[in-house]
């Protein structure tokens, strides 16, 4: 009686995930497939030097008008949301790798909104030195270490790929991992 209770439990937590991973595959496959008219919203902006919304008031400034600036940021938003997606749901060894363009095009978009800057993606390699200080060796002691076990055993390439894979169960957990 008591392991069929446990059963139906256990089948009841992985209809709960599998529903939960079903609604977050759906969220992450219409953001990937609505991401060509995210990238055309730039159309939507008036072409004057200022923009008035209901919540907000943008000056162009530099681009000398606010469809031109807008072009700019959603030229490099959209390509970053893609990347994140492809970071966390990413499940090979070399994923920290995505972590130098998201970098680049962070610091991309804090360029579009300095106003100050004339000359937008021209230096963003100097400031991106310290996140690859720290991702490229990492992800070649990786390498290494796995061509070492490849060389001491018999496993397969996509043997040790899944040993270094992590699985969180749960998106929150893998937002965890990296904080």
């Amino acid at each position: 009686m008591e392991t069929k209770q446990q059963k139906s439990k256990e089948e009841r937590n992985y209809q709960v995930t599998d529903k939960n991973n079903l609604l977050l595959g759906s969220i992450i496959a219409t953001i990937i497939a609505i991401s060509p008219y995210l990238y055309y919203l730039h159309e939507s902006v008036p072409d004057t030097k200022v923009w008035d919304t209901f919540l907000f008031t943008y000056n162009s400034g530099y681009f000398g008008s606010a469809n031109n600036a807008m072009y700019f940021v959603f030229s490099k938003a959209i390509p970053l949301l893609l990347i994140f997606i492809w970071f966390f749901t990413c499940r090979h060894w070399w994923y920290h790798t995505l972590l130098v363009p998201v970098t680049m095009y962070v610091y991309q978009i804090i360029n579009v909104f300095n106003d100050d800057i004339k000359y937008v993606d021209e230096f963003e390699l100097i400031y991106m030195i310290p996140v690859m200080a720290i991702i490229i060796p990492s992800v070649y002691l990786l390498r290494a270490k796995m061509f070492n076990k490849i060389n001491e055993a018999t496993k397969s390439m996509e043997e040790l790929e899944d040993e270094f894979k992590v699985s969180p169960k749960n998106f929150w957990e893998r937002v965890k991992q990296y904080f």
